[in-house]
């Protein structure tokens, strides 16, 4: 819990981001680096934040090379905020931008800093790129050499095949599985049918591009690198499209395919949290206020289906500490890694048979869908892993604050097991 009686209230009163691009596509030759300290600019310049102090910067990437070790204070350096403002690097895999968020929301809260700014970058196209471990051991030892004969010897040693480097890979480490081949496990556990997964991703489509049409987004990014709009998005896809591609994962029995999963993506986002009174100060309206939040991980590696269903057991104590139903929301924003993941969260959500599974004797009950990702999600938008967390709070927010009272549920999924929810009230 986040606002009592003994912490103030935090509110998001600013949001920015990049466009998201496919992998390897406008952002093939920028780093994150680059991709989060030009969102963070055009945070800075749509709110006048030039030449401030700020209590802290938090944030980071999930892929990451060894040159980024202090990520978040170099994009600080290369912006136009006071560089005496202070950053830190978080990481949670796909939780990374809202655990900054977090991180930065409970500094508020105690009255350590007055405002701050999280956010997350990824670079799907940018990634490192590692020695095997013949060729690091054999560079090892000739700098350990005293002499140049020795240095030699050991240099000779290299083989042809040490010099191929070890192809990047995204798996989970204890079960060699990736978050794609859990996900197919978790749909054939519950039963989410290939057609389900395509209607579902089609609809994330068609709100997104409702949403652009509409102006939604208009406030909310600033170009990068020619790019205006997150070119993951298909005005043009339908169920008929999506049907004729082929399982990505399992490639005989499986429904998971490039259309109904979110896709690598490069991309940037960062979110502006304040006190009441330095929003007041500065003239910033607030948005929304964050109130609750919890964090939770599960168990994965015997039962493989629950890879991405931690939320289950994050919204059910974050909603006994708020004492609401999961029905007490105007809207829902729930990460889209895949179709069968939201699909089976919600299902899972009004079953008592399945909540039984977790370990509770009640079901959660459903949702009115109509409120759920009505702007699209990251289906259409793409998912730089650690950028979500703020493109989704920043969504949050400006949907409460266009409705002008409400509450919002803001529930991630992330590798390892690991999920969080947050909730957002107006």
């Amino acid at each position: 819990m986040l606002s009592d009686q003994q912490s103030r209230k935090v509110a998001v009163v600013g949001y920015n981001r990049i466009p998201f691009a496919r992998q390897n596509t406008y952002y093939t030759d920028k780093g994150n680096q680059e991709m989060m300290t030009a969102a963070l600019n055009g945070l800075i310049d749509r709110y006048h934040l030039s030449g401030l102090l700020l209590g802290e910067v938090a944030g980071g990437a999930v892929i990451k090379h060894s040159r980024e070790i202090n990520l978040m204070r170099e994009c600080v350096l290369g912006s136009s905020l006071d560089h005496a403002t202070a950053a830190c690097d978080i990481q949670q895999a796909c939780n990374t931008g809202i655990a900054a968020s977090l991180y930065i929301a409970h500094k508020i809260a105690l009255g350590q800093i007055e405002a701050g700014i999280a956010g997350g970058v990824d670079s799907a196209s940018d990634v490192p790129l590692v020695l095997g471990e013949g060729l690091r051991k054999r560079l090892l030892a000739a700098r350990r050499a005293k002499t140049f004969g020795q240095r030699f010897k050991e240099l000779a040693k290299i083989r042809f095949k040490d010099l191929t480097p070890v192809a990047p890979m995204n798996m989970e480490p204890r079960t060699g599985l990736s978050m794609g081949g859990h996900t197919e496990i978790t749909a054939k556990y519950y039963k989410i049918s290939r057609e389900e997964q395509d209607r579902y991703a089609l609809e994330s489509h068609q709100k997104m591009a409702r949403a652009y049409d509409n102006g939604f987004f208009d406030d909310m990014l600033t170009p990068f690198a020619g790019l205006e709009r997150d070119n993951n998005l298909r005005r043009d896809t339908s169920l008929e499209k999506l049907a004729k591609l082929k399982p990505a994962f399992d490639k005989i029995n499986g429904s998971l395919t490039a259309g109904n999963s979110s896709p690598l993506t490069d991309g940037a986002s960062c979110i502006l949290l304040a006190s009441e009174d330095w929003a007041k100060q500065q003239g910033l309206p607030v948005l929304a206020y964050i109130t609750f939040a919890e964090t939770a991980a599960i168990e994965y590696v015997q039962h493989q289906h629950n890879l991405l269903l931690a939320p289950v057991y994050a919204s059910v104590r974050m909603l006994q500490k708020a004492g609401l139903q999961l029905q007490d929301f105007d809207f829902y924003e729930i990460h889209e890694a895949f179709a069968a993941q939201v699909l089976a969260l919600l299902k899972i959500w009004e079953s008592p048979a399945l909540m039984k599974e977790f370990g509770y004797d009640q079901a959660l009950g459903s949702i009115d869908l109509s409120k759920l990702n009505v702007n699209g999600s990251s289906l259409a938008a793409g998912h730089p892993f650690a950028a979500t967390g703020a493109r989704v709070i920043a969504t949050m927010a400006k949907l409460l604050n266009e409705k002008g009272a409400g509450r919002g549920l803001v529930s991630v999924c992330a590798a390892g097991g690991q999920g969080v929810t947050l909730i957002m009230e107006k």
